[in-house]
């Protein structure tokens, strides 16, 4: 029997390992299940380029808990250890034997699966043993070895009689580690981290019912089996070709991801890239709503099929974080935990070629088959417009897919509204004014109004469209966007109409002396003269003012700088409406008084803005008025 000290440059490293350098205790399962995986499918490769002239068989890794031992068993049938392999994986601290493996076979086993990266992956046990035993026996033709460690730097190693070839770790779990001996949670544990990983994983039996015979008499009792619980799936969607699959595949792999999840998905983007990086995985649109921070953290991270996390931000460009998912890379730097993500250029061009991908899919989905595109933009525009602003390739790109509908349900990209309303919709300095509503029922009167002059009227409501609109017009100096209700559309309806004013400038000048009496200091009184038929009381807002103010509400409390910013508002005023006649020839001014502010509530009800005590004043009026 040897004994020794494992090779450490600190004593108290084991304590290290426990206490800091993992920050979740629970993955430890994860670390030992990915190194019989690494063990199974170097003897694979090894097989395969007839390096190992054994039986590869149809292997599985078993995980067993004994409740009474205190003991969680890890047994797997790959190339095994020697006892030397053993003296030099082992007790060498922090040499991963995965690399130093695909240094070795570089170019055979590039494809090979192997996950690498592990280093201290194995002592990750200590973390809830108080002693790790491992019993291994090679694939070549030596004895099986037997190491124990208590958890200080001494160990054991001595031959063993295992005839098997595998390796087989034995926990002894700790006293404040006891939860890890129940049934249910190594099997959350085994569902969250190994899921898919690539060799089956055995976990417990389970009972089947064989089907009865045809021939079998009325009162025949189904007999039953017990079988291996495999409880992972070692193809998943992912890592096959995308013409191996069918959209019932997809939406079944969905399922399999969110069990929970009832809403099939809109559609799916496979990513399957080998150069100049390695990346697969499958992007899915689910139906959203407009809280962008409640969809977050749905993207699942693997590397080679062990599951390292859901936080996947710096990998995925932040816009498509909102959507639902795998994405597995080698290629993505993890730190030993596999927790955290390190930035660097792998990691960039990554980020870029999946927003590469997403644009291009997007792009074909349009050209295929638009009408379902369609139908499906307001579940899919909050994260598009993210993306224009976000990420400039994206915006780049979505020029040929992104949508602008209207508020009749019909549906333009920016290219076929310039066309469409460059001969009805310019402004006086010759400018292509784009009307939009934010709310269709609020803003129904001046869409009506824009409507009646044959206006088009775009319905644009998702919560960050002020900002979305600023950066549209910084690149396209030849268009304004312009709410239905804000004070740049008066530029529209002068050109259109031309009409004159029937009240001199010095009745003009009057009127707004006595309008302005009445009129609370937010609101500008504008006399304007517009068509008799048009509304007498319009009220519009300044447009820089209210943008910039829902931009400073949906920019991160306001990183405009504009903070709480005061209410302003237009009053505009028709000066040949027979309403303006009235004020200004009425000499009662109590019955003045009741027109304007009657006039004004009615404008404001147009707006949603009469509320509260003043609605209920305006009520009482109307009321007095009819009697």
């Amino acid at each position: 029997m040897a004994t020794g000290k494992i090779n450490v440059s600190v004593e108290n490293i084991f304590p290290l390992i426990k206490k800091f350098l993992y920050s979740d205790h629970e993955i430890f399962l994860r670390e030992l299940v990915s190194n019989g995986t690494d063990a199974t499918l170097k003897l694979k490769h090894l097989i395969s380029i007839g390096e190992a002239k054994v039986e590869y068989g149809n292997p599985i890794i078993e995980v067993k808990v004994d409740k009474e031992g205190k003991k969680i068993h890890i047994i797997d049938q790959g190339l095994g250890m020697t006892a030397d392999e053993v003296e030099k994986y082992i007790n060498q601290v922090a040499f991963s034997g995965a690399e130093e493996f695909l240094d070795k076979y570089k170019d055979s086993a590039k494809d090979s699966g192997i996950i690498g990266h592990f280093g201290l992956g194995f002592y990750s046990a200590f973390m809830v043993a108080e002693k790790v035993e491992i019993i291994t026996k090679s694939y070549k033709d030596e004895p099986a070895a037997h190491w124990t460690c208590d958890g200080s730097p001494e160990f054991t190693l001595e031959p063993a009689d295992k005839t098997s070839r595998g390796t087989e770790i034995i926990l002894h779990i700790a006293e404040d580690s006891l939860e890890f001996l129940d049934d249910s949670k190594i099997s959350g544990l085994l569902n969250k981290y190994n899921k898919f990983m690539p060799i089956p994983i055995k976990f417990g039996t389970r009972t089947e019912t064989l089907p009865k015979p045809e021939d079998a008499p009325e009162d025949y009792v189904n007999e039953t089996v017990e079988t291996d619980n495999i409880i992972n799936n070692p193809n998943p969607a992912w890592t096959k070709q995308p013409s191996e699959l069918s959209d019932e595949d997809y939406k079944n792999f969905y399922r399999e991801l969110y069990p929970m999840q009832f809403e099939e998905p809109l559609f799916n983007i496979h990513l399957n890239v080998d150069y100049p990086f390695n990346l697969t995985g499958i992007l899915y649109f689910p139906k959203l709503g407009t809280d962008m921070q409640i969809q977050k953290d749905k993207i699942q991270l693997y590397q080679n099929q062990v599951y390292v996390t859901d936080n996947v931000e710096g990998i995925v460009p932040e816009f498509l974080t909102m959507l639902k998912g795998v994405i597995d890379s080698p290629d993505i730097p993890l730190n030993v935990s596999r927790s955290g993500l390190q930035a660097d250029g792998a990691v960039k061009k990554i980020s870029n070629y999946i927003t590469r991908k997403v644009a291009d899919k997007l792009k074909a989905l349009f050209n295929e088959n638009r009408a379902d595109f369609e139908q499906k933009w307001n579940d899919i525009k909050i994260v598009l417009e993210y993306g224009m602003l976000s990420e400039e390739k994206f915006y780049e790109k979505a020029g040929a897919f992104v949508l602008y509908p209207t508020v009749d349900d019909t549906y333009f990209t920016l290219e076929e509204l310039k066309e469409k309303l460059k001969e009805n919709q310019t402004d006086k300095d010759g400018k292509l004014v784009i009307l939009y509503a934010g709310n269709k029922d609020a803003q129904h009167s001046y869409i009506q109004a824009a409507k009646d002059k044959n206006y088009e009227v775009l319905l644009l409501d998702s919560p960050i469209i002020s900002h979305l609109i600023q950066k549209i017009e910084n690149d396209n100096k030849d268009l304004t966007f312009v709410r239905v209700d804000s004070d740049h559309i008066d530029n529209l309806i002068k050109k259109e109409e031309n009409a004159i004013s029937k009240l001199s400038d010095d009745e003009k000048a009057a009127l707004k002396t006595s309008l302005e009496a009445y009129i609370p200091k937010a609101y500008s009184v504008q006399l304007e003269a517009m068509d008799s038929q048009a509304a007498p009381f319009i009220i519009t807002q300044p447009e820089f003012m209210r943008r910039m103010k829902e931009m400073s509400q949906t920019g991160g409390g306001g990183m405009f700088g504009m903070g709480n910013m005061p209410e302003m508002y237009n009053l505009v005023v028709n000066t040949n409406s027979d309403l303006a006649s009235n004020i200004l020839n009425t000499e009662d001014k109590v019955h003045q008084e009741h027109l304007v502010k009657q006039a004004l509530d009615l404008a404001k009800l147009s707006q949603n803005l009469l509320k509260g005590e003043a609605l209920t004043a305006f009520v009482k009026r109307s009321f007095e008025m009819i009697k």
